[in-house]
């Protein structure tokens, strides 16, 4: 008698095959549902049902956000005149928009900055930027900027000097200064506290940005570099005031940086202070805002807003998701009462077991 032929589920030592396991010989048990008209049409009046309520509730939510939009370019028509001619951009100009409150809007209130046909999703502009240097890994030479970025034409100076920050983004950052003010009468103006910090994320503040070392001297740290053309004043007195907001890690600078999907956007520049009389919010009232106008728009047709906002638990003045989730909610539910009229006129009598004699 021969030998025995070994047991076929053995794997041998230079086997393809895989292991004789559950998993890798797919002997896992599974779950096939059954599809039937009751199941199928439930799923779809459920999941209908879902989107309809949160795209109506929504909707509520967002129309109770309050909102100031002004656009303050086409109010201060002398000041955007004045900066399209760029050997005009060291002579100060200032403009005043004045506006008023109807009605309060209590709890937190946000200054935004919005800009209109500006594309900040161009690809080569959202790669002008050297993510080490923003790091603070004090890169201050031509030679290492071109290497290792696609800063150029704005990383450095023709005599050699390097740009900190370096790129068309940081280059491009917008440079209004907006101040909000309070009129309760005629003969009074109450300057209305903002808070200039705590607008950024905390990733950015904390992770993606960082100043050169030593960091308690940014004059030193900054040795050896210049500011980007365009900019008025160096990266290390952005706030001279306020260490923790100064160089890289100053929330104006770090919110610019985050480059916007779309031409029109808005981008956060203040909070309100809650102190005082605007403990509860804005009270109605005469309100005015107070612009040094630098930043230029007329060369690419643009526009510039200053937006005062309220949130709600979904964000700010945004219908957009709660008018998607209503149509796609609305639509499913019309889908379903049309399959349900379909099954209902094309299903087959049920047989009769007994007949009647």
């Amino acid at each position: 008698m021969g030998r025995k032929k070994k047991d076929n589920d053995e794997k041998k030592p230079n086997s393809r095959c895989p292991d004789n396991t559950a998993f890798k010989q797919q002997r896992i048990p599974a779950w096939t549902p059954t599809l039937t008209p009751e199941s199928v049409l439930s799923t779809f009046f459920v999941i209908g049902l879902f989107c309809l309520a949160v795209g109506i509730t929504w909707i509520v939510a967002t129309t109770n956000v309050k909102e100031i939009w002004i656009t303050y370019s086409d109010q201060c028509t002398n000041c955007t005149k004045l900066r399209e001619n760029s050997s005009n951009s060291e002579k100060p100009c200032t403009c005043t928009v004045n506006f008023s409150l109807k009605e309060n809007i209590q709890g937190d209130v946000f200054l935004y900055y919005g800009l209109s046909n500006f594309f900040q999703n161009h690809r080569r502009y959202v790669i002008s930027r050297y993510d080490a240097q923003l790091l603070g890994r004090n890169v201050t030479t031509k030679e290492s900027i071109q290497k290792g970025s696609y800063c150029a034409p704005f990383s450095a100076y023709s005599d050699g000097t390097p740009m900190a920050p370096c790129g068309a983004i940081a280059n491009s950052m917008f440079n209004d200064t907006i101040t909000l003010t309070y009129k309760p009468d005629s003969a009074a103006a109450i300057p209305v506290p903002l808070l200039k910090t705590g607008n950024t994320w905390w990733s950015d503040k904390n992770v993606k940005f960082s100043n050169p070392k030593p960091q308690n001297d940014l004059v030193q740290a900054f040795a050896g570099s210049a500011k980007p053309p365009y900019w008025q004043k160096p990266a290390f007195a952005l706030d001279v005031q306020d260490p923790n907001n100064n160089g890289y890690i100053n929330d104006e600078f770090i919110n610019w940086m985050r480059v916007a999907a779309l031409p029109s956007f808005r981008k956060l520049y203040r909070r309100l202070s809650r102190v005082q009389q605007f403990s509860d919010g804005l009270p109605a009232g005469n309100y005015s805002f107070v612009i040094d106008y630098n930043f230029p728009v007329s060369k690419f047709g643009g526009k510039k807003h200053a937006i005062l906002s309220s949130l709600s638990w979904c964000g700010g003045s945004n219908m957009f998701l709660g008018i998607a989730y209503t149509v796609t909610g609305a639509s499913i539910i019309l889908t379903a009462f049309v399959m349900l009229a379909v099954h209902l006129k094309k299903r087959k009598p049920k047989k009769k077991l007994f007949s009647n004699r």
